[in-house]
């Protein structure tokens, strides 16, 4: 854990680029992350020299080479060893003149092995640190963080990120924490399996289903098979944005996974036949941006299901991603469950006849504030290409532990750890529990009957008492869902009136 006292000094930091005129949170962290790149560089060729040494042998593909840079600069002054020492106008026109060429442009064709992921996004990056006062404080700081070890670089970087919840617009590209731990541990990824994230902004699904398996399984890194899947195969990010490769490429690293397969990908454009059925585990909050032109959309994922709908799009695209027997935990929009649109119905028909669908958690509406306040679900499936749905276990989630307005105040409760509990007994215990309770199961038969309907509203009973005795929250919960189907059913009616 990180200590108040470095969070103090990271939010000086913050407030100094926001004061030198960067005041996209992306762009503060982006260039927070260029000097955190450039220090683990540093790190490693030290270790690897301490073990030439030792053994009394030459480096092999030294990152800092000997000699000097193409404008006669040495490589040795790139090194953060060297580099921090600068008075801070030298440390500035290093930086800008020699460090970040050559983390852009020289790095990538030297570097192999566990960097490359994050070199070779660095291809198109921008300096953008205003002056030399605002790049010493950062080096200063950082500096004087201790981050040998793995949790206090992840806890530094997960503090940074976390601004972006705070920063309105920025906010879609992070899933709360708590949320997905949740999901990652009802999917339960094992130490074999390909995890992919296909709209993986700032990779915070891949890095805690890395920190699932490293809890879990005590022998993951100290087998040499496991240990080299772990660091190169297992995890797959992509998204469109080149600044998001870039933060996620570093979560990752810094949270201690060598070489993730983080790349660029239109994934709702691009053709999907190197990439169908490779995954064992899709994890994923893909964008909501409503509708594309059918010319933008792979040709594949309309022979699934012919719509614009960008949250339809997604799970057609997670189906073909899937291996058989692969199992996804995915977020979507209320209108998912229950739009009456043709492409709807058909796309819930595939999941619960041509699949199986496990499970679908309702969220309340505040999840996402105080960015959206929109009304979401999770579901759950498993890709059979041969159906295997026999009852639906549905969950409603109340309080997620934090309060459902703008601020969200923690508070001393929550369902999410009854959530996995009760996840655990679906086939067994669940199937008995009542309508009227928090969750049911609902049989294949009367989901089909219902046209694949799949909110939850459809099929809970409400007794009489508990209505009259309703909490506030929950009838605010009701309203918002009410609320959420009206707008749905509106926006269906505009579509159809075009």
């Amino acid at each position: 854990m990180i200590t108040g006292e470095i969070k103090s000094q990271v939010d000086k930091v913050w407030n100094t680029f926001w004061s030198g005129g960067i005041s996209n949170p992306l762009e503060v962290i982006e260039q927070i992350t260029y000097l955190l790149f450039l220090k683990r560089l540093d790190e490693r060729q030290t270790l690897a020299e301490k073990k030439a040494n030792l053994l009394g042998q030459p480096i092999e593909n030294p990152v800092f080479p000997s000699g000097s840079d193409p404008k006669g600069r040495p490589y040795a002054d790139l090194r953060w060893s060297r580099f921090k020492g600068f008075g801070r106008d030298e440390m500035f026109t290093v930086f800008s003149e020699a460090i970040f060429p050559f983390l852009r442009n020289e790095l990538p064709k030297l570097s192999n092995g566990e960097e490359s992921t994050y070199s070779h996004h660095m291809r198109d990056a921008q300096f953008k640190i205003p002056n030399p006062g605002v790049l010493q404080q950062v080096v200063d700081i950082i500096d004087g963080i201790n981050m040998d070890g793995r949790d206090t670089k992840g806890d530094l970087y997960e503090y940074m990120l976390s601004k972006l919840a705070s920063a309105g617009t920025n906010g879609q590209f992070r899933t709360p924490r708590h949320i997905i731990d949740m999901m990652v541990a009802m999917t339960a990824p094992k130490p074999n399996e390909a995890i992919c994230d296909p709209a993986s902004g700032t990779c915070g699904f891949l890095v805690q289903a890395g920190e699932y398996l490293r809890k879990n399984h005590e022998n993951l890194l100290t087998n040499a098979e496991s240990s080299k899947f772990f660091h190169n195969q297992q995890f797959h990010g992509f998204d469109f944005d080149n600044t998001m490769l870039r933060i996620g490429s570093m979560n990752m690293l810094l949270h201690g996974v060598e070489n993730p397969d983080i790349s660029y990908r239109d994934s709702l454009a691009d053709l999907h036949s190197t990439e169908e059925e490779k995954y064992d585990v899709i994890l994923a909050n893909p964008p909501f941006a409503g509708s594309l032109d059918y010319d933008n959309v792979a040709k594949d994922l309309l022979t699934l299901v012919k719509t614009k709908k960008t949250e339809l799009l997604f799970l057609a695209l997670f189906i073909r991603l899937l291996k058989p027997g692969g199992r996804a935990a995915v977020i979507v929009p209320d209108g998912v469950l229950f739009g009456s649109t043709k492409a709807h119905k058909e796309l819930r028909k595939t999941l619960v006849e041509g699949h199986k669908l496990d499970a679908v958690v309702k969220l309340p509406s505040g999840v996402f504030k105080p960015y959206a306040g929109v009304s979401t679900a999770i579901l759950f499936f498993t890709k059979t290409n041969s159906g295997g749905t026999d009852n639906v276990w549905f969950y409603d989630v109340r309080s997620d532990g934090f309060s459902l307005d703008d601020k969200r105040t923690p508070l001393g409760s929550s369902d999410l750890p009854e959530v996995l509990s009760r996840w655990k007994e679906r086939t067994t215990a669940e199937l008995t529990r009542a309508r009227t309770e928090q969750s049911f199961c609902v049989p294949l038969s009367e989901i089909a009957d219902n046209d694949y309907d799949l909110s939850l509203n459809r099929y809970r009973e409400i007794e009489h008492e508990d209505v009259e005795h309703a909490a506030p929250e929950e009838i605010l919960a009701a309203l918002d869902q009410l609320e959420a189907e009206i707008s749905q059913g509106m926006a269906e009616l505009r579509e159809l009136l075009k």
